[in-house]
């Protein structure tokens, strides 16, 4: 009889701790998730000593707790998938050390996973996922790119943020307005309380060929748009607002486009933690109505860090397994380009 594969997978990047489990036959069976939000709100962001000490508290008890609640025992476990890289070393340290101490423990392999591939890979988890080639938008908080999939682990990098990734833009304009962290959701929010029209934002390196971007400039026009005005009322605020997260979306937007347009591949993919952003999925509908492509999008769940997404990029590079020793490795930095294919 042969042996159904079951992954652990682990994330510990940044400020989420998430653990799933994925088997090979029943798909996505459990999917736990802890947001540090409310320990980090205080500080205005991520407070990396922080993140990795509630990493620790957190992420054996949810492992145990995903075992016990789906009745799976360590000799059930196929491999675990932790995310090496990139992210916060410390919190990174965290998964990376509980997954190889798990591993030599059950005697099974730990593979360390590329975080953005991961993001990648949350779209495999929908009912529909997309086929190969597409050109994928990887924008979260820490990561803008456009990438070319040829193939399942046969990526090219065709454009990224030259300074700032998008997410990290969104955050520190939300600070110039006064709101809370996270600052993304609430940007999006106070947009739409915005009058369209009201200011006019640049569309960063638009004007210019290529596909890299820069969100630092729309900071400084934040800036200086806020201090150009003798008062600041709500409205404001909410039209500012706007006026940023429309200047950013239509620098995505362009940006796709030119990158389909180069490709000449039929669908594009979203992923990464603004990919949730509801003006930047509309804005992408339209276009994909007007252009007859193809658009897919994780599920709303599955757009911020999760174990599932992991996981499942485990079970996707099962052919590595073989590879795979006990030592302890994070990778704060890694290029996407770096990864090898993964075998059909």
């Amino acid at each position: 009889m042969e042996t159904v594969l079951r992954v652990l997978g682990i994330e510990t990047s940044c400020d989420e701790t998430g653990v799933a489990l994925f088997d090979e036959s029943e798909g996505l069976i459990k999917d736990l998730l802890y947001s540090q939000v409310d320990l980090h709100r205080d500080y205005g962001g991520v407070v990396p000593e922080l993140a990795s000490r509630d990493h620790i508290r957190k992420c054996l008890p949810m492992i145990d707790q995903a075992l016990r609640e789906t009745q799976t025992t360590p000799a059930q476990i196929s491999a675990i998938a932790y995310t090496e890289g990139p992210g916060l070393i410390g919190a990174l340290l965290v998964g990376a050390s509980l997954a190889k101490s798990l591993a030599l423990a059950w005697k099974v392999p730990a593979i360390g996973i590329h975080h953005m591939e991961g993001h990648l890979m949350s779209t495999q988890l929908t009912s529909d996922p997309p086929t190969y080639p597409f050109v994928a938008l990887l924008v979260s908080g820490g990561h803008t790119q456009l990438m070319g999939c040829q193939a399942p682990g046969e990526y090219e990098i065709l454009g990224e943020s030259v300074d700032d990734a998008a997410g990290e833009a969104f955050d520190k304009v939300a600070k110039m307005l006064g709101l809370g962290y996270p600052g993304g959701p609430a940007v999006a929010k106070l947009a739409t309380q915005g009058r369209s029209g009201q200011y006019r934002f640049p569309r960063p390196l638009t004007k210019k060929p290529g596909l890299d971007f820069s969100f630092s400039g729309l900071k400084t026009h934040t800036m200086n748009t806020l201090r150009k005005l003798p008062t600041c009322s709500d409205q404001d605020r909410a039209d500012i607002a706007l006026a940023f997260e429309e200047a950013v979306v239509d620098t995505i937007q362009i940006k796709c486009a030119r990158a389909l347009e180069k490709t000449g591949y039929p669908t594009l993919v979203l992923a990464g933690g603004v990919s949730a952003n509801k003006h930047l999925r509309a804005t992408l509908d339209r276009f994909s109505k007007e252009r007859h492509i193809d658009i897919k999008y994780p599920e709303l769940k599955f757009c911020t860090d999760n174990g599932a997404m992991i996981a499942i990029a485990g079970l996707l590079r099962k052919a590595q397994w073989s590879d795979c020793d006990h030592t302890i490795a994070a990778r704060p930095r890694w290029p996407m380009n770096e990864l090898s294919r993964l075998n059909p």
